[in-house]
């Protein structure tokens, strides 16, 4: 069984009830979420023995964290227990015309606050062949980037593969500081992943033909932006996710995949979304799945899109659904209708 390894936060997520403004809730919904914790529960649902790492409060709040991935069979083991709290995010989910909303309370977060000197690496990457994590998890401090710089050390040292799907978050940081941190912990990085703001706002690489807030995508474009990312930190693989946004309600989705000679399109999915949070964290799940299965790299986009497609359409962050119900849809089963 393949062994992969995440690090990240984990966050306590704070909904109001179905599609009320925040202004309208009078109660929130709580779960919890985190790039790659979601990454690890996917994984975890394709039969993996997935680890994921990271620096929780001992707290019921932490422990309610640490519960919400056993429940999945994701190993909790080198989770570091201390500091004071859980990041929190509020997440106003919009529908039609009105985007979703997200407000983020994660300043002082345990993982944030964590030293490097409490994760012994050589010991968590024991018997594991892949170990992931995103551009979000250096911008939460210097420590935290200093962290995943020793990780992304150790990782190949001991002969991981490395993903980092590159997630630029423009609260937690400047494209500066992203360009600076994320350029030195590239050279570590294998399949580098990304959708269709990431490059250019991470490295200044832009997609030309291309308006994201008109949904207006340039496949060609794309193109360029997996070559230029490639032939600059030599990845092996190179993925951006491809999203056309009709309205907050209705998505086109698919994927391009580029090894460094051939490109691999996806087919584009037409989504009615459920709750889209988390669907790119779904698709590196399912992109790595694929990748050590064996898939032939058509068959690997495939596979991570359908994957993704389905995510969008389950409340929360993370994905629940089973290798089954992914290839059923890859393989043009999507119209919909009651499994009896």
């Amino acid at each position: 069984m393949a062994r992969v390894v995440t690090f990240g936060e984990i966050m306590l997520r704070l909904s109001p009830e179905g599609f009320d403004r925040f202004l309208q809730a009078d109660r929130f919904e709580a779960s919890f979420g985190g790039g790659e914790a979601n990454v690890a529960v996917s994984l975890a649902n394709y039969g993996f023995d997935t680890a994921f790492v990271s620096k929780l409060p001992m707290h019921e709040i932490g422990q309610m964290a640490v519960n919400s991935l056993r429940r999945f069979g994701v190993d909790t083991k080198s989770i570091i227990r201390g500091g004071d709290r859980v990041g929190i995010y509020f997440l106003e989910k919009g529908a039609s015309q009105r985007g979703s909303l997200c407000i983020y309370d994660r300043a002082g977060s345990a993982i944030a606050e964590a030293e490097p000197n409490e994760f012994d690496w050589d010991s968590i990457f024991s018997g594991a062949e892949w170990f992931h994590f995103t551009g979000i998890t250096p911008a939460l401090s210097e420590k935290a980037a200093e962290i995943c710089m020793e990780a992304c050390k150790a990782a190949k040292r001991m002969g991981l593969m490395v993903s980092c799907d590159l997630n630029y978050r423009s609260k937690l940081w400047s494209r500066e500081e992203a360009k600076k941190t994320m350029g030195e912990l590239c050279k570590y990085v294998d399949v580098c992943i990304a959708n269709e703001e990431d490059a250019f706002d991470v490295f200044g690489i832009s997609a030309e033909g291309t308006d994201v807030h008109k949904g207006e995508l340039d496949l060609e474009g794309y193109k360029s932006v997996a070559k230029q990312l490639v032939e600059k930190f030599s990845f092996k693989l190179a993925a951006i996710t491809l999203r056309t946004s009709y309205s907050a309600s209705d998505n086109g989705w698919g994927a391009m995949l580029y090894d460094g000679n051939d490109f691999f399109f996806s087919k584009e999915y037409r989504i009615h979304i459920v709750d889209r949070v988390g669907g790119g964290d779904s698709f590196c799940g399912g992109l790595i799945y694929s990748l050590i299965s064996g898939f032939e790299k058509q068959d690997a986009v495939d596979f991570a899109v359908a994957a993704s497609c389905l995510k969008q359409t389950i409340e929360g962050d993370f994905n629940m659904v089973s290798v089954e119900e992914v290839k059923k849809l890859a393989g043009g089963n999507e119209s919909g209708r009651v499994q009896r």
